[in-house]
């Protein structure tokens, strides 16, 4: 790969931390790193290899020379800045939620959809966290059997909700006052059905990105998907409980070597030996894992699966360098 240079924009947050730390575990041929954040972290250290680097305040200019940004400030940074960075010619790869359902956006997982990375326009969207993990193991199934239905259940880490969130399931662990509680209710020793806001439907916002996104992602707009997210107080690591209706039918040996031969993907499915995905299973690793496979007698050609993935990586930091990395190899 050539030299690049890379801007990270919120730099100091959970998931723009992590961006740092692939970027240096995977090698990603930096040139130029620039680390970027609101004036308030602005001033900050931060280690990137054997150096220390300051953290910058975010602006107009921020992108001279920058070859890839990766954001991941919120939808509202992204919508102000992406002129900026597009018209100082980098490539912009935007964690928020800002251009995921553009149309001219593309919505990419790798080793789900590749070929879209060379069909943008100077943005490229990074997928929902909670739809990451999902889709990467939706894919190789679908192009076999294709996918009618799913029906998915999750349980999100805090810190899916960022620093604060994590911070309130810390101090409410040790008995602590939270000094600003980002959930509505207590999340240590709960369960909270309320991801993102309520819509006028009565799903949350999660819960539909799951539903939009999977459908882009996946390139069928026919596949249909339902969706319940839930917050549990995991530090780290998404959970879903993934249904699926097939159109064609199938045997379990076939999903388990199908699965197992896809990119990006772990089979861990031997429940009789405990042996199963799990938040912990998954933590600083970059694969999404996939276990308790069995039939859904309930409906015709249908199978319930377990699926696991490190949502600060493979659902954000390492999603975002792969699609960096892919960018830079080229079609």
């Amino acid at each position: 790969m050539h030299t690049c240079n890379v801007a990270v924009v919120g730099a100091t947050g959970l998931v723009g931390r992590k961006m740092v730390q692939v970027l240096e575990e995977r090698q990603f041929p930096v040139g130029k790193l620039v680390l970027l954040a609101s004036e308030r972290s602005a001033g900050k250290e931060m280690k990137f290899g054997a150096q220390t680097m300051i953290v910058e305040k975010l602006g107009p200019s921020s992108f001279n020379n920058v070859n890839v940004a990766l954001f991941s400030a919120g939808a509202a940074v992204s919508k102000e800045f992406a002129p900026h960075a597009v018209r100082s010619g980098a490539l912009m790869i935007d964690n928020s939620s800002a251009f995921r359902m553009d149309d001219d956006v593309p919505l990419v997982v790798p080793e789900v959809n590749r070929k879209m990375i060379f069909h943008h326009k100077g943005i490229i969207a990074n997928p929902n966290c909670s739809t990451i993990q999902m889709v990467v193991a939706l894919k190789p199934l679908h192009d076999r059997w294709k996918i009618k239905r799913v029906v998915v259940s999750t349980y999100q880490s805090v810190t899916g909700a960022g620093q604060k969130g994590l911070s309130q399931l810390e101090a409410e662990v040790a008995k602590r006052p939270v000094a600003e509680a980002k959930f509505p209710h207590p999340i240590a020793f709960n369960v909270l059905p309320h991801v993102d806001v309520f819509l006028d439907d009565g799903y949350s916002r999660e819960e539909q990105k799951m539903i939009r996104e999977t459908k882009k992602i996946m390139g069928d707009e026919t596949i249909k998907v339902t969706a319940t997210c839930t917050r549990v107080p995991v530090w780290g690591g998404h959970s879903e409980a993934v249904n699926v209706e097939f159109e064609r039918p199938f045997e379990l040996n076939e999903i388990r070597d199908t699965l197992a031969l896809a990119p990006g993907l772990v089979v861990l499915d031997d429940p009789a030996n405990a042996k199963y995905p799990m938040p912990i299973t998954a933590r600083d690793r970059d694969e999404v894992f996939v276990g308790r496979l069995r039939r859904d007698d309930s409906v015709g050609n249908g199978l319930n699966m377990w699926v696991v993935a490190d949502n600060l990586r493979k659902g954000a930091a390492t999603n975002a360098v792969q699609i960096a990395e892919e960018w830079l190899k080229g079609e």
